[in-house]
């Protein structure tokens, strides 16, 4: 950090806008999380489980609920602590690590959908090639490089975010270390550094977006030169899972991040987030899960296998008794 530096803890306001509505905040919360956790674990464990789903789709769906289990877990405990104290601080160097990964995870996030957008085209424009196309190798290569981008990307935003000077005002009008509520509390931040900030957010955003739209430009181009409507319709559906979870994750990431700043704009935000850190990450399970006829039946065996042993568990308790 900078000598400028002299705030040494911030203080998130969050939600203390809403007193009466913290215990129910907090159910609600803690219900989501537990949710999120289960559904996304489910995912990588039924593909892990599975032969069948041991394919590149798959494997890139594994990294994305991996990816989206670990943003969930930087920003929903701390929500959580915070809905029951009454002390709600939190010190620069926690308040710059939460931020550091909760972007280079978001980040990631965005470049696995990208990797998946490709995989997809890959899949319809040379299905007879593209198992040596996708190859372990490249998958491997692709899921690395997303994460690399990522978190280099996030530690350039936290580098000229906690090096302003932070003098005035220490409470932060959100949840979490969010960059606009944090940099508006400095005294030193000028348009340079605001530019700096955007044209970083809109590199993993933008960029990324433009990747996926690239690959389905070319998808739409091969699928509709395809004869058979019931080709097309296979095609377009093994696509569905994939653009309803980008449509979701780029609206509310860009209405969040792209979109010009004002102070009056922070509890907009701040709701907003929660949809954006809370809901989100439930989306990818649910969607593969109900549209994907391959992961409903994997996820099945994983329910029974588990009501399985809780059965086994329960008898010997009972015969032991």
């Amino acid at each position: 950090m900078d000598n400028h530096t002299t705030v040494s803890t911030f203080l998130l306001w969050g939600f203390s806008s809403f007193p009466d509505l913290q215990d129910l905040l907090f159910v609600m919360v803690f219900f989501s999380h537990v949710t999120i956790l289960a559904a996304n674990v489910s995912i990588i464990v039924a593909v892990k489980l599975n032969h069948s789903l041991h394919i590149p789709m798959y494997f890139f769906l594994c990294g994305l609920s991996f990816s989206e289990t670990c943003t969930a877990m930087v920003i929903i405990p701390r929500m959580l602590v915070d809905l029951l104290s009454d002390s709600k601080s939190i010190s620069v160097f926690e308040c710059a690590t939460q931020m550091f990964f909760f972007f280079g995870l978001s980040g990631n996030n965005c470049f696995i959908m990208a990797a998946m957008s490709y995989d997809r085209y890959t899949a319809i424009h040379n299905p007879l090639h593209y198992s040596t196309l996708m190859t372990q190798k490249i998958c491997f290569q692709l899921m690395m490089a997303a994460w690399l981008v990522g978190f280099l990307v996030s530690m350039c935003i936290v580098t000229i975010v906690f090096n302003l000077s932070f003098c005035d005002s220490n409470t932060i009008q959100h949840f979490f270390c969010d960059i606009s509520p944090v940099v508006c509390l400095a005294c030193d931040y000028t348009l340079s550094y605001e530019m700096a900030i955007f044209v970083l957010s809109a590199f993993v955003l933008v960029g990324s977006f433009i990747l996926i739209m690239i690959s389905y430009v070319f998808i739409g181009s091969i699928v509709m030169k395809m004869p058979s409507a019931k080709g097309r319709y296979k095609a377009f559906s093994t696509c569905s899972s994939h653009l309803t979870v980008v449509c979701t994750h780029y609206g509310f990431a860009g209405f969040v991040y792209l979109r010009p700043k004002s102070s009056d704009s922070f509890r907009e935000d701040m709701l907003m987030a929660v949809t954006y850190t809370v809901l989100t990450p439930l989306l990818n399970p649910i969607v593969y899960s109900l549209r994907n006829k391959e992961m409903q039946i994997a996820l099945r065996k994983i329910v029974n296998s588990a009501n399985r042993f809780i059965l086994q568990m329960v008898n010997k308790r009972t015969l032991n008794i």
